[in-house]
């Protein structure tokens, strides 16, 4: 059909340029057509999501599954019965992740501890200034408040700036931390269950279940003697306290924060009793490395490879001292 455009016998356009506007709808299959299949990873988490909630979810997601090969390459090129391989991959991510994260954590520290001083002595004349300024002004306290602090954090930021110190960048351990060992749990919760690598053509829940050692033969069940939790809650417990005994006149959040990490150490070990015994062997190496580490980065040696500025806090027997606290506080108290 033609239309008539000034003095031009036109065609129009077909209908079927249409679809760069809105395109088409998919034809919906019928009972007979073949579905089109999505990769395992962009349907897996969204199915879990719906089916079994964010638990189902993060058990299937994909950093839980690299956690599951790196445990079965460990146990695979070393050779070792799992009740080895286990704390062999603990030590391993943890010497090659945590320390070097705990090392920069103790030097972020140490530069805020040495800038003290320095901002104590700021504080004072700014607090001069500021007394001065409301007295000629009429400032009210309030207002005289308001603005010592507003320039106080001013300065201490700029000389967090210039020294390349903020207190924020010392927490990025607990940011790798605490997702590293979420995921190896649920690695070894999926291999202990046989929720992981059942069609692999080898059962590595079976393995686990042969691979344990003493009381604790079968790592796909809980400890029966409750020995490998309790030690769990003794070792949190004892790295608490060498965390307290080296603080001196903590604040009361500090104080509040102190009394929650107890509370979480003692909780720990009824949950410990009720999972696999391979997660608590897990979670047993991953504490002891952790104390380890604590002590190694106490040592004045070991900071001073590291580069860790000397602060007035340091000591060159800490290890003394930390048993003489000790002692003071929990064995010499009457």
């Amino acid at each position: 059909m033609l239309c008539r455009l000034g003095g031009r016998w036109l065609r129009p356009l077909p209908a079927l340029q249409l679809w760069a506007r809105d395109p088409p709808l998919a034809p919906v299959p019928t009972s007979g057509a073949k579905r089109p299949t999505l990769p395992v990873w962009a349907v897996t988490p969204v199915s879990a999501v719906h089916a079994n909630g964010w638990y189902e979810a993060l058990a299937a997601s994909s950093p839980v599954r690299v956690a599951e090969e790196v445990l079965l390459g460990v146990h695979a090129a070393t050779g070792l019965p799992w009740w080895g391989s286990i704390p062999l991959s603990t030590a391993a991510l943890r010497g090659a992740v945590t320390l070097p994260l705990a090392a920069y954590q103790h030097y972020i520290l140490a530069k805020v501890e040495n800038l003290q001083p320095e901002i104590k002595t700021i504080a004072r004349h700014l607090n001069q200034e500021v007394a001065v300024r409301a007295n000629q002004l009429g400032w009210s306290k309030r207002d005289a408040r308001l603005t010592y602090l507003k320039n106080m954090r001013r300065l201490i930021s700029e000389l967090y700036v210039r020294d390349n110190c903020h207190p924020f960048k010392a927490t990025v351990l607990v940011w790798i931390q605490l997702p590293m060992w979420i995921f190896m749990s649920f690695a070894l919760r999926n291999l202990s269950t046989g929720a992981a690598h059942s069609e692999a053509g080898f059962s590595v829940e079976e393995q686990l279940a042969a691979g344990g050692i003493l009381w604790f033969s079968d790592l796909t069940a809980p400890d029966p003697t409750w020995i490998l939790p309790v030690s769990l809650g003794v070792i949190n417990l004892l790295i608490v306290e060498i965390c307290v005994l080296q603080k001196i006149g903590m604040s009361r959040f500090q104080t509040y924060i102190t009394y929650f990490v107890r509370a979480m150490s003692v909780l720990m070990i009824p949950i410990a009793a009720t999972v696999p015994s391979s997660i608590v062997l897990y979670w047993l190496c991953s504490s002891f490395v952790g104390l380890s580490q604590n002590l190694l980065l106490r040592s004045p040696g070991f900071r001073q490879l590291c580069r860790i500025p000397s602060t007035k806090s340091d000591s060159e027997t800490p290890y003394k001292d930390i048993f003489a606290a000790f002692n003071t506080k929990f064995i010499s108290r009457k």
